[in-house]
């Protein structure tokens, strides 16, 4: 499916897209957003959102996107955050190992 904004839009796309093919099965960790709440992981929703508005219309629905996965880690593991991993200015916790600790 071609993006209906530019090239800018669909380099955008293509990036999206081969982060979810290549570092995202291997990073040891799944979207909080998608497993606090269902749906599409945020990786998933921001290349939405870049396909339908494309890419300075998107910013600001991606940043709240990346606001709420922030918010859902503390729902799902409050006391297990070992890092941050900042994404456009946007703290992402993380941890490392699975729960048998």
């Amino acid at each position: 499916m071609g993006t209906p904004h530019g090239l800018a839009a669909s380099l955008v796309d293509r990036a999206i897209a081969r982060y979810q093919r290549t570092l995202s099965p291997r990073k040891g960790y799944s979207c909080a957003h998608r497993l606090a709440h269902g749906g599409d992981s945020c990786s998933a929703a921001v290349r939405e959102q870049v396909r339908r508005r494309g890419v300075l219309r998107a910013v600001a629905p991606s940043a709240v996107r990346f606001l709420a996965c922030y918010r859902a880690v503390a729902l799902l593991s409050p006391l297990e955050v070992q890092g941050f991993c900042c994404l456009g200015g946007i703290p992402i916790p993380f941890r490392f190992g699975g729960r048998d600790r």
